[in-house]
């Protein structure tokens, strides 16, 4: 037998359980198999390891529901656990990854970024790969979100490499982290609609979310933690290396990038494709291609990414045509 504790932080218990314990007794009614005691803040859950799972997150989408609307009625359990007992991966498009801020729900909208997800359940390592605008960060912020709101990790660590700015930082007004911002401006976008304000705030004060620039993960061991490397294709070897070794126990870690707009200076190979290469085959680990076809922004952003791929590819051919023929045109 299996035993599990969950510990209700920050959530009305009079509410969450119910009157006189009303909507724990719903679930444990619905669980007969298990034992689910309530004492305190804290939820005690025996049984069978397959049961808890679906028992732990059925409670976490009930501690979502009283986190978004501040209560739970013993007809809304009901509803939850009518739709329990299906996993993530065998849902339908419409499967909510996590509830963010002003009722918005935040969900894959295409088949790869649900190949995403999925990826994510079933690896300890993805490489999500593809263009602009295919949703490649905000799936991948969305899910470590979900893993800290299920109590899955114990703190979230966004990095990118600040090649953008190369050696230009100084001139930029302010301190290191405000010279930094403005490359980190989509994280902390994705984070606004994900987490309430002030939490977002308490959470990065407390450093359960941390966001920093790729040097800052060098010597570290990242551990219970969920770990997202965005801009990947602007990492030298030696860099991505060094950030692939930095996995803890209990680490979860996705790493973007847009293979087709590298920054880095030129003759500085990407360090994301010889990782690519060097890892394929790996076991543990998912590697997710997005195209065109996922783009989820202004229709015309689709349009232009097509149009740039065509462009690449007749580069490509050009480029590997023998000089005979050229010379015959």
């Amino acid at each position: 037998m299996v035993e599990k504790v969950i510990t209700l932080e920050n959530v009305p218990l009079a509410e969450f359980l119910g009157q006189a314990n009303e909507n724990i007794r719903q679930v444990a009614q619905a669980f007969p198999q298990s034992k689910i005691i309530s004492r305190g803040n804290e939820i005690r859950i025996q049984g069978g390891a397959p049961e808890i799972l679906r028992i732990n997150n059925l409670i976490n989408l009930l501690l979502e529901h009283v986190e978004r609307f501040g209560h739970l009625s013993p007809d809304k359990v009901k509803d939850y656990l009518d739709m329990e007992g299906i996993p993530f991966e065998q849902t339908s498009r419409d499967q909510v990854i996590v509830f963010g801020n002003k009722g918005l729900v935040i969900k894959p909208k295409s088949p790869n970024q649900r190949k995403l997800v999925e990826a994510s359940f079933k690896n300890d390592l993805v490489f999500a790969l593809g263009p602009a605008g295919t949703g490649k960060t905000y799936i991948a912020v969305a899910l470590a979100v979900r893993a800290l709101k299920n109590r899955e990790v114990k703190r979230i660590i966004i990095t990118r490499p600040a090649v953008e700015a190369g050696e230009n930082l100084g001139f930029l007004p302010g301190d290191l982290q405000e010279k930094l911002d403005p490359y980190l401006r989509p994280i902390y976008d994705a984070l606004q609609d994900m987490v309430p304000p002030e939490k977002l705030k308490y959470y990065q004060e407390t450093r359960v979310i941390e966001i920093a620039p790729l040097a800052y993960m060098r010597g570290r061991t990242l551990h219970d933690a969920f770990v997202l490397l965005d801009e990947a294709q602007n990492t030298t070897s030696e860099q991505i290396k060094m950030f692939l070794t930095r996995m803890g126990p209990n680490s979860k870690v996705i790493i973007t990038g847009d293979q087709t707009q590298v920054d880095l200076p030129i003759r500085q190979k990407s360090g994301l494709r010889e990782a690519l290469r060097i890892l394929q085959g790996v076991k543990g680990i998912g590697i997710v291609n997005l195209s065109g076809k996922d783009v989820i922004r202004h229709k015309l952003v689709k349009a232009i990414i097509e149009a740039y791929e065509k462009h690449q590819t007749e580069k490509e051919i050009s480029k590997n045509e023998p000089a005979s023929r050229k010379s015959d045109r």
